[in-house]
């Protein structure tokens, strides 16, 4: 069986792992930080070894106990805190990074109550690499496709639906939900659609030519 000092040993290690990637998820302002990995890992870790140790124990009760039975329920029960780190801003979808590490986090600390320790270290080290190294890469050399709600507020002019609309249609790559709404009393329109462009310079381009057009107040995008 697996002594107490060695569990949280165990514990202090797998604490350690996840405090590394929870400071990286921190210092991007994910909702699942630093905190929430530190106590997942440890979570995890001690439902390894609580497992492995309940197997050993009843051994001669439970001929056919299953050591990775209660470790199994760490990676389904997982899923609730990985629900919570994904967020939708509109359109967009944020968080996914986040919650796979919070997976990944589990599966960690599983490895670390095991005794896995070397291959515990080593995923940390590449998932830190992945979510450090790559991203920068990413925004240096990949400039992904945005989707944006765009709503304009404007004076209900004769043409001003129209310059809008072929606006959006000429700078975006893709124009979806468009919608037209009007106040007839106080002779104000607002406009809704969803654009996809190349890129956030792309996104503050397009505001900014909207913003150009006579009769525009305000423009908003999220």
């Amino acid at each position: 069986m697996i002594t107490d000092g060695e569990i949280l040993l165990r514990i202090l290690i797998a604490a350690g792992l996840g405090m590394l990637v929870g400071l990286e998820r921190e210092r991007q302002s994910q909702p699942a930080g630093l905190r929430t990995h530190i106590v997942l890992v440890c979570g995890s870790t001690l439902a390894m070894v609580l497992s492995i140790n309940l197997a050993m124990q009843f051994r001669g009760l439970v001929p056919n106990g299953d050591p990775a039975r209660l470790a199994a329920q760490v990676l389904s029960g997982i899923g609730f805190l990985g629900a919570g780190a994904i967020l939708r801003f509109g359109p967009t979808v944020k968080g996914l990074t986040t919650a796979a590490s919070l997976w990944t986090m589990a599966v960690v600390g599983l490895a670390v109550g095991a005794g896995y320790l070397l291959a515990a270290a080593g995923v940390t080290a590449l998932l830190l690499v992945v979510l450090i190294v790559l991203t920068r890469v990413e925004n240096r050399m990949i400039i992904p496709n945005i989707s944006a709600q765009f709503s304009v507020y404007a004076i209900d002019r004769a043409g001003v639906v129209q310059q809008v609309r072929d606006l959006i249609r000429q700078n975006s790559l893709e124009v979806d939900h468009f919608r037209l709404r009007r106040n007839v009393s106080r002779q104000r329109v607002r406009i809704d659609a969803v654009v996809k462009v190349h890129g956030s310079e792309a996104l503050e381009q397009l505001s900014a030519k909207i913003s150009e057009i006579e009769g525009v107040k305000v423009v908003k995008y999220e």
